[in-house]
């Protein structure tokens, strides 16, 4: 991971960070539950908007991935509550996966939220995502069965949540 810095998104990449993110979903056939879905990954810039949008990059500046981290209460907020961070469309792009860039993103997440004096990082996930469910398994994830929701009918979000 050490070849991996994670920072803010700049303006000017916010369309690249758009379609990765889409392309990143589609890659795992993620998107055929909810194909309006495809206009939240794109706009980058609506979520930079509200809440930090946050994105991996090699030495050389290649865009790897990115995640969107969300304050409760605001637009993107799904699950969070008063003292907890919310991380949402984490995506590795195609050619970087097996590189540790969602953990880096996810870390990353983790330690936004000891700086803002929270107490706990939730997220959801679709059972599909096996790949992700392990990772945040080996950083102490836990399902929060309790936050589970249906964003269409028929498409279940599992919730999961890590003290920090």
């Amino acid at each position: 991971m050490s070849e991996i810095v994670v920072r803010a998104a700049l303006p000017a990449e916010f369309g690249e960070v758009g379609a990765l993110a889409v392309a990143a979903y589609d890659a795992d056939g993620l998107l055929s539950a909810d194909p309006k879905y495809v206009q939240t990954l794109s706009d980058a810039a609506g979520r930079a908007e509200h809440a930090e949008l946050l994105v991996a990059v090699n030495p050389a500046g290649e865009l790897l991935g990115s995640v969107t981290v969300v304050r409760s209460g605001t637009r993107y907020s799904e699950i969070s509550r008063e003292d907890e961070l919310e991380f949402r469309m984490l995506s590795t792009s195609p050619s970087a996966r097996g590189r540790s860039v969602g953990e880096a993103l996810t870390r990353a997440v983790l330690d936004r939220a000891r700086e803002l004096g929270l107490r706990r990082v939730v997220m959801s996930s679709l059972d599909a995502m096996k790949t992700a469910h392990r990772l945040y398994g080996r950083l102490g994830f836990a399902r929060l069965p309790d936050r589970d929701w249906q964003p269409v009918p028929g498409v279940w979000l599992r919730a999961f949540a890590v003290e920090v």
